[in-house]
């Protein structure tokens, strides 16, 4: 059972993360619903692939020179999907597809030597479905225009759907640690980026107190989104998914790990736009689109958290849900100045981890008056 996380693994995470980044731009440049539809289906896509590696290294570890060559050659890959977003829909789908087939079949060459694997019609089934979608992506990207979009929407939907309720992720034996970390780093190193972005923008600013209140309540902002999650989340997702029987751990990650965290990454995104929208000009009016992404990325992601609370049952997922609300309110406070809505942003996660914290005192209190 691999335990934690090589470091070959996190090198392969921060290529990985190069797509978030390449994502960013691409929702950054047109803050609109058609440039953000197009951000969620890429996502969708090549999350599903990044989540095929992450079960395969948590069944084959690259402990031999051969396997880590063949799990480079998919970094290879990864690398070139990235450089294929920003004109995966503008005349360059052909190469985003022919860069993710290459990603899919490394993944099924180093699958075949995992020992993890119910059978092999098991594995077959999977390799099947990935690589006929991969055909149908390739396919998208060569002709274009709504064929592309709509071929590239249907793909993983089929995929999330098929993987969930097909019992296609029960076919795996899983290392709840090594599954937990490696998502975790993916999600942390994500959420960096997203502070890169602010700290780029305000780069050609000149240093000032204001300034300095602007990036201290970036800063801020992105801390809130990692307490979120990593003040408790992660340890609380390693105790569920260890202590789930092994027929249902496969359905509770694909679910927890796959659709949460989907929602997870696409809130990220959408911060780091609008984040990246309102640095040049930190106290003047924010553009509609950026205001929404700022304000409707934080709803998705506690939106996603509790979601991904409420599938482990970990946690009082309702107190996330309803945070979501107050936090697309602030999308007003983003047409009247960017940090504005920042700091209302950072008020609303303050407000958030202080009832929880209450709430949780509470729980201990009644727990040692009903021993």
């Amino acid at each position: 059972m691999i335990e934690r996380v090589s470091t070959l693994e996190l090198f392969f995470d921060l290529v990985f993360v190069f797509t978030i980044t390449q994502l960013t731009g691409v929702l950054a440049h047109d803050p609109d619903l058609l440039h953000l539809l197009r951000v969620a289906v890429m996502l969708a896509i090549i999350f599903w692939m990044y989540g095929g590696y992450v079960w395969l290294t948590n069944a084959v570890a690259a402990n031999t020179a051969a396997r880590r060559l063949v799990l480079l050659g998919g970094m290879a890959g990864f690398l070139l999907l990235s450089l294929a977003v920003p004109d995966a829909f503008d005349g360059g789908g052909l190469g985003f597809g022919l860069a993710y087939a290459v990603v899919v079949l490394v993944h099924i060459a180093l699958f075949t030597r995992t020992q993890r694997v119910r059978s092999a019609r098991d594995l077959a089934r999977i390799g099947l479905l990935n690589v006929a979608g991969a055909a149908l992506i390739v396919l998208g990207g060569a002709l274009g225009g709504i064929p592309q979009l709509i071929l590239w929407i249907l793909v993983p939907l089929v995929w999330w759907l098929v993987a969930t309720y097909r019992q296609l992720s029960g076919a795996f034996e899983i290392g709840a640690v090594h599954f937990v970390e490696r998502h975790g780093l993916v999600l942390i190193i994500a959420i960096g980026e997203s502070l890169i972005a602010l700290a780029l923008g305000l780069g050609d600013l000149k240093l000032g107190p204001a300034l300095a209140a602007v990036a201290v309540l970036g800063l801020a902002l992105s801390a809130c989104l990692w307490w979120t999650y990593f003040g408790g989340d992660d340890t609380g997702a390693e105790h569920a998914l260890t202590a789930a029987p092994r027929e249902r751990r496969g359905r509770l990650a694909i679910e927890a790990f796959g659709h949460a965290y989907l929602g997870l990454l696409l809130g990220v995104i959408a911060i780091a736009a609008g984040l990246e929208g309102g640095a040049h000009h930190p106290f003047g009016p924010l553009a509609v689109g950026y205001a929404v992404a700022l304000g409707g990325g934080v709803a998705l992601y506690l939106a996603s958290d509790a979601w991904f609370r409420w599938r482990l049952r970990i946690g009082r997922p309702g107190h996330r849900a309803l945070a979501a609300i107050p936090a697309l309110a602030t999308i007003a406070l983003g047409l009247w100045t960017a940090v504005a809505q920042v700091a209302a942003l950072v008020v609303v996660f303050a407000v958030l981890f202080a009832v929880e914290s209450r709430r949780s005192a509470d729980d201990s209190i009644e727990s040692l008056h009903e021993r």
